[in-house]
């Protein structure tokens, strides 16, 4: 264990609705969903002003909109996120050489590494806590983040989560049992809804009742790994090391849900959802895949991986999505699912397209989750002539850019800003208008390096 409080974790505030809310300027201050707009869709992010109307992460879409029916559903914009993430990484990087990305908003930091020996007090931490937000939010224009400080990656993480939105939190050395004796045994990694069943069962609710009851113990209720793992970081005891992001054999995408999920076509739906996360990165990497693989971890904590590998690579969401749902029906998830991931292996650098997907499969695909960016003829067009999905970036040669919100009936209805403009006008156009097109994911502002600090790091104290 440090002894100090050297590993930090950045949680970006509800990112993708952040991103989204940053963009369009009538949005702000206003409930905002993001993901799955269709019949099958799931929650991948809600607005801190959507969540006070209980919205939350893997959430269907449809039970979203019963709960906050006035809110904004878009569909997302995977370019705008992934180029957003990619400058606060690089602001991170200028801390410390160190940084392990979790995933497009969250990452861990090992201060101990940075070349330019901060101070590590708890004042002094706080002083890094503020120049890095302030960094953060002018690299991104405007995206808010929380930071916690902690002798390790548990603490961290958690310490990230106690102030948000925009809150810095250090755990001093020493504090550590004292911040989790009160807190839900939830809050420990791995103590999903199944597992704190079986904890409340042996009557333990809280971390401090957890660090009562003896290893063997646990390992009866629980098993060997997860009930050792289970009774050292009751403990505070994490040696986790902070790990550099290396290359990437893969590229996948998982959630980790609040509860154990059942509904089959809710699962199919988060299946859905990350086949087109990972096949929107494969393509900006421009690589593609041969082998899927579906992750899923199940209520009692057991884990299942399984894969299929096709003849040739792909990166079509289709592709992938049918046949990561194909895997998902082979397991018995009748008893609940706590955590559920896609990914694509074996990587190339050239796709050999539609060879194994026609319009039947694409049928089947959510429209959210067809790529508009592989139109039949014109590339400025969807790929389907109903294909405007609510958040798409859109520009027309009289009306200027703006964004799609919503589409049916043959027309498609746009609201006329960006991020720099305010709030714009809204029209409503036909769905095939020769003057309208997609546009260009904007450049995220705070690109150039500050004259007065041409590095582009945050001026740490």
């Amino acid at each position: 264990m440090r002894s100090q409080a050297s590993i930090l974790h950045l949680d970006l505030d509800a990112f993708f609705a952040a991103v989204e809310q940053r963009d369009k300027p009538s949005l702000r201050g206003k409930p905002v969903v993001v993901g799955g707009v269709g019949a099958r869709g799931v929650v991948a992010t809600a607005s801190y002003e959507a969540r006070r109307f209980g919205v939350r992460s893997a959430m269907s879409t449809a039970e979203a909109r019963t709960r906050c029916p006035h809110a904004a559903f878009l569909s997302g914009r995977f370019d705008a996120y992934q180029s957003t993430s990619a400058q606060v990484m690089t602001v991170l990087r200028a801390l410390s050489p160190v940084v392990e990305p979790l995933s497009l908003d969250e990452a861990y930091v090992d201060l101990t590494a940075s070349p330019t020996a901060p101070d590590l007090s708890p004042p002094g931490l706080v002083d890094i806590a503020t120049a890095l937000k302030q960094a953060v939010h002018d690299a991104t224009g405007g995206v808010t983040a929380s930071v916690g400080f902690g002798t390790s990656k548990l603490i961290a993480k958690i310490a990230s989560e106690l102030e948000k939105p925009d809150g810095t939190v250090v755990v001093p050395p020493g504090a550590e049992r004292d911040l989790l004796r009160p807190m839900q045994v939830t809050v420990i990694p791995g103590v999903g809804p199944a597992t704190a069943e079986r904890l409340r069962r042996i009557g333990v609710d809280t971390v401090e009742e957890l660090e009562q009851i003896s290893g063997d113990e646990l390992v009866r209720v629980l098993g060997k790994a997860h009930g050792t793992s289970l009774h050292a970081l009751a403990r505070a005891e994490d040696d986790r090391l902070v790990v550099a992001q290396r290359e990437a054999k893969s590229i996948s995408v998982e959630d980790t849900f609040e509860r154990d999920l059942v509904d089959p076509v809710l699962l199919a739906g988060i299946v859905d959802r990350h086949a087109r996360g990972v096949c929107e990165r494969l393509a900006k990497a421009k690589v593609s895949g041969r082998t899927v693989t579906l992750k899923v971890r199940l209520h009692d904590f057991t884990t299942h991986t399984r894969s299929a590998t096709l003849a040739g690579p792909t990166d079509r969401p289709a592709v992938v999505s049918r046949l990561a749902r194909g895997l998902l029906a082979e397991l018995d998830t009748s008893g609940g699912v706590r955590l559920l991931g896609v990914g694509v292996s074996g990587l190339a650098d050239w796709v050999q397209d539609d060879l194994f997907v026609d319009e039947e499969d694409a049928a089947d695909i959510p429209l959210q989750l067809r790529d508009p960016a592989r139109p039949a003829f014109d590339e400025s067009r969807p790929r389907h002539g109903h294909g405007w999905v609510p958040g798409l970036d859109v520009e027309h040669d009289e009306h200027g850019p703006g964004w799609v919100w919503g589409s049916g009936l043959g027309r498609v209805t746009v609201r006329f800003e960006t991020a720099e403009t305010g709030p714009g006008p809204v029209r409503t156009l036909k769905a095939d208008d020769s003057a309208l097109r997609r546009r260009p994911v904007p450049t995220t502002r705070g690109e150039e390096p500050d004259a007065g600090n041409p590095s582009g790091s945050p001026d740490l104290p």
